[in-house]
């Protein structure tokens, strides 16, 4: 990989975006993301995700437009389609992620870039973060329905037709982005919250997070329906049976992480 960079930090895998100079998503970025996902979702030993930028000035600024420029001739279609593909599968990758996952926040995230931002599970975020989904300015259609997760519908249209910037602060008022108090790090803080959830039972963070993604679209009978099974199956693990025995003793659990399945 080398516009990706993936290193573990005891349970928690760091995944930086790192392609000079704004992290633009070309199709080899777009593989190497793939490439950099596939791993730590095996990686058992991992019980949080990091994803942050490499640069101190930008986030993430999109699909690389150069990129998208030179797709010329006859061959134009056939890449643009692979190109649409590699990408939604990178983001479906990441919304699916067995791991809970923190997008750390210290600059622009425009376009895909805001996308990879919304498929995580927490966004801690600086002042200096904002929002763009520029894309029919580029004469494409964005990632809009990823955001529609998390922020209002005229919210969303409003960006997505006029591409105005949504500021952190705006973001923050939504619950899109935790956002830290000024003067403090992003980086700092998500790392805080990575080892304050790795701490936790890996099996139960594996299973509570497809609880959370299967139930999401579901009504709230159907929804609780899915999480209840969920919980019967955490309750006849180890790590459970070790959370209760740990309760009654006083002392902080023991968990093995065995198996989800």
């Amino acid at each position: 990989m080398t516009t990706v960079d993936l290193r573990y930090d005891d349970r928690i895998a760091v995944v930086t975006l790192d392609r000079a100079p704004v992290n633009a998503l070309s199709s080899e970025m777009y593989e190497d993301l793939a490439e950099a996902l596939d791993e730590v979702a095996g990686a058992h030993r991992v019980s949080a995700v990091v994803l942050r930028s490499a640069s101190s000035k930008v986030f993430c600024a999109g699909a690389d437009v150069r990129e998208l420029g030179a797709l010329t001739g006859a061959q134009a279609h056939t890449a643009d389609v692979r190109r649409q593909e590699l990408a939604r599968s990178v983001f479906d990758n990441l919304l699916n992620l067995p791991q809970p996952t923190i997008a750390v926040l210290d600059g622009p995230a425009i376009g895909a870039g805001a996308v990879i931002a919304s498929c995580c599970d927490l966004r801690i975020s600086s002042t200096r973060a904002s929002f763009r989904l520029p894309e029919v300015d580029v004469g494409r259609c964005g990632g809009a329905r990823h955001l529609m997760r998390h922020l209002p519908q005229g919210i969303v249209r409003r960006m997505y037709f006029t591409a105005e910037m949504l500021d952190a602060r705006q973001a923050e008022k939504y619950g899109f982005v935790e956002l830290v108090p000024e003067g403090e790090d992003p980086l700092e803080v998500s790392f805080d919250r990575a080892r304050q959830i790795a701490a936790k039972s890996p099996t139960a963070l594996r299973l509570g997070k497809r609880a959370l993604n299967e139930s999401e679209a579901l009504s709230v009978t159907e929804g609780y329906a899915t999480e209840q099974q969920y919980t019967l199956k955490l309750a006849r693990t180890a790590d459970a049976a070790e959370a209760i025995l740990a309760r009654r003793e006083g002392r902080p659990p023991n968990f093995t992480g065995a198996s989800a399945e």
